[in-house]
């Protein structure tokens, strides 16, 4: 007897998804192709962003290669092409082209393209500030304007704050303004987070312009 009660329940079983197939199999299908193809969609994505990354990094190493064998003009042009497409190797490029004109004995147009990369909004804080030391490193001979400019650097939370400081009392000495120097060094010198050879110059400089 319980075989065939067995048999009738499983009978409407069968017959209840028969009945939704006909119903919804469309929808189901339909739904499931959808998905098929988000999922064929998201991995062409993934293999495209990874062959362009993989471009990009083939095309940067060729750029540093040429810069090695002495051929910076052509080097040059390769960072400035990357630089210009943007990208993960943009900013990484950009930084090597400003490079290349240090070398070239071009300060000034090194300068200006660090300043560039200062005031891309979509750099990092990190690598803005990077630039903009670089930057002044270059160009010197404004001493207050490289002051102002070092200013926001030397807070207790930059990482460049040993070297904004550092830089910013060379810059306050060239004005004349041994006493700003004095502070600046003393600042950097009882800095525990700066550098040791840091900590030492300053150390120095404050034992030298100390009254």
């Amino acid at each position: 007897m319980s075989d065939i009660f067995r048999e009738i329940d499983e009978e409407l079983r069968r017959d209840n998804l028969l009945a939704l197939w006909a119903r919804y199999g469309r929808h189901i299908i339909a739904v499931v192709i959808l998905v098929l193809v988000a999922a064929g969609g998201i991995a062409a994505w993934r293999s495209h962003q990874l062959l362009l990354r993989q471009a990009e990094s083939a095309r940067f190493a060729s750029g540093l290669a040429l810069a090695r064998a002495g051929r910076t003009t052509d080097a040059a042009m390769v960072f400035a092409t990357i630089a210009k497409d943007g990208g993960g190797y943009g900013v990484l490029a950009s930084f090597e082209d400003a490079a290349l004109l240090r070398k070239s004995g071009s300060p000034k147009k090194a300068a200006a393209a660090y300043d560039r990369i200062a005031e891309e909004s979509n750099v990092s804080p990190v690598l803005r500030g990077l630039a903009t030391v670089l930057s002044v490193m270059q160009d010197d001979n404004n001493p207050k304007a490289t002051i102002m400019r070092l200013e926001p650097l030397t807070t207790v939370d930059s990482p460049w704050r040993p070297t904004a400081l550092e830089l910013s009392a060379a810059a306050e000495l060239k004005l004349g303004d041994n006493k700003a120097a004095l502070s600046t060094y003393k600042t950097l010198a009882d800095d525990l987070a700066a550098p040791h050879d840091m900590r030492a110059r300053a150390a120095g400089m404050v034992a030298a312009l100390a009254p």
